[in-house]
């Protein structure tokens, strides 16, 4: 395989001693050493096949000097992220967007395309980035540069395939069979002997936590009660016998943060749990270095009310998540562009999966857009940013395949989402957990943002020099003094915009 050279490498094969027998690749190797030669020989056997074997997480790039062409790959549900441009004819990669905006052949330059999608949906959505001439790898993709051009090709997605013959327990004794598999071949893995979890109130990471091999759950607390989930995930603790930390995260502490999140996320994310969790890891990085967190079962079961809710007539559905209407980001932007289309990232997509039921097209669109442009932003950027290995064994691709079999009428039953999965989850935990209505990971920053001794530096930020630039003063400042006043459902908007000019002023000025 001397034709054949790993460039770039993040992330975890799952099943990597079945890989190893079939590839006939020594088991004793070191674990780098081992998932090289997975790749290399992998890609020798199969070529870009290669991705339907791997179960994990994987964003890597390999050189083939017989063909002249590096492929850059990305897991099929975007778990690890993977940037790229080409800049000077040189073809710059990485899984940190911000080494390639700090090459020396790349010349930075803001996408105010971006700012007026993020400013909508509140996180960067689809290929595009905020750095103009910089993309991303979709999940579910691989990319080739031939020394000349890129070209990008999409090797996986989601597709639903509701099976009206099984019941709903037949379907949950699969998924138990499906998770045990999965969390098997993590626990006989010798190189991570030690695990943690992270646990909140809800069922996806209390099953993870019963289920596994993590010793001990970590979560964040608030002294704001209604915020607060660390009383829910103790009792699951107490009741699984495993131990249990949390960190009580203050609002100094949460907003000193924000800057260091902003900056290692490598773009504006208006997603304040982002934080949150960036406070967590680096709790957790104090007794361990690999952990387990649940991601992905929202979006593999139906998790949301947007999943729930019907659309109407006619609509497209623009992901789970959008923070400010179409007329309300173009009183606030100074140079709205009217020739972008809102539903831009979302449409080609929408038209692919039309004809399947609504429910399974939504999901495409959230794992496809959403999951991968907010959720694993978040969770990979900001765990490997504190040096946690963060191991997510419920995005694993065979509990999709599971998931997409199950009819959406097995979803959403008895007045409870994602229940096939919290039948399942009841085999391992007390009904009072695997049915507890779902649980979000709430951040009380909707109320201490309206607290001047905390909103001072932010409302400096807000109509400073950098903001001049892109906003309407006077209407930004009615927006924030309805915030002020009373109307707490404006917290978003004024959260993505403080979020937006942070990054702005850390990398641009």
């Amino acid at each position: 395989m001397n034709n054949l050279e790993i460039k770039y490498y993040s992330g975890y094969i799952r099943n990597w001693k079945k890989l190893c027998s079939e590839l006939d690749i020594s088991d004793s190797l070191n674990r780098i050493e081992r998932e090289n030669e997975i790749i290399k020989k992998a890609y020798q056997r199969w070529e870009m096949e290669m991705m339907d074997h791997i179960y994990g997480m994987f964003a890597y790039a390999l050189w083939d000097e017989k063909k002249q062409k590096l492929f850059i790959v990305r897991d099929q549900v975007g778990q690890k992220q993977m940037f790229y441009a080409v800049a000077e004819g040189k073809f710059l990669f990485s899984g940190d967007i911000n080494e390639i905006a700090a090459d020396e052949h790349y010349k930075k330059k803001l996408n105010k395309k971006m700012l007026q999608q993020y400013l909508f949906y509140g996180y960067p959505i689809g290929e595009e980035t905020f750095y103009q001439g910089i993309s991303k790898l979709m999940p579910g993709h691989y990319a080739e540069w031939d020394g000349e051009k890129v070209t990008v090709k999409r090797y996986w997605m989601p597709v639903f395939e509701p099976d009206t013959t099984k019941s709903a327990d037949e379907f949950a004794s699969e998924l138990e069979k499906v998770i045990d598999e999965i969390l098997g071949e993590e626990k006989n893995d010798p190189e991570f002997p030690y695990k943690e979890s992270f646990l909140s109130g809800g069922v996806d990471s209390s099953y993870l936590f019963a289920a596994s091999d993590a010793v001990c759950a970590n979560t964040v607390g608030y002294e704001e009660s209604g915020f607060d989930e660390s009383a829910l995930a103790r009792h699951t603790a107490e009741v699984l016998g495993k131990d249990f930390r949390v960190k009580m995260i203050s609002p100094d502490e949460y907003f000193e943060r924000i800057p260091t999140v902003i900056d290692k996320m490598g773009q504006p994310l208006g997603d304040a749990s982002a934080v949150a969790f960036s406070i967590g890891c680096k709790a957790v990085k104090e007794h361990a270095d690999v952990v387990y967190s649940g991601e992905g079962i929202d979006e593999f079961f139906g998790g949301y009310n947007a999943h729930k809710n019907p659309l109407h007539e006619g609509w497209t559905y623009l992901t789970c998540s959008h923070i400010m209407s179409d007329e309300v980001v173009k009183s606030l932007m100074l140079d709205y562009d009217n020739t972008v289309d809102i539903r831009e990232p979302v449409a080609a997509l929408w038209d692919e999966v039309q004809g399947q039921d609504e429910l399974s097209q939504k999901l495409t669109i959230d794992i496809s857009l959403w999951l991968e442009g907010d959720i694993y932003l978040n969770t990979d950027r900001t765990s490997t940013a504190c040096g946690i290995e963060l191991h997510t064994p419920f995005s694993d691709l065979r509990l999709f395949n599971a998931a997409r079999k199950i009819p959406g009428s097995y979803k959403f039953m008895n007045d409870q989402n994602k229940y096939v999965f919290r039948k399942a989850a009841s085999s391992r935990l007390p009904d009072e957990v695997a049915f507890r209505k779902k649980v979000g990971f709430a951040v009380p920053i909707r109320k201490w943002l309206s607290q001047e001794r905390f909103n001072l530096p932010i409302k400096e930020k807000l109509f400073g020099e950098a903001s001049k630039k892109f906003f309407d003063q006077n209407v930004l400042m009615e927006m924030w003094e309805k915030y002020i006043s009373g109307e707490e459902f404006l917290w978003s908007r004024i959260y993505a915009i403080y979020v937006f000019l942070i990054w702005y002023d850390l990398k641009f000025r």
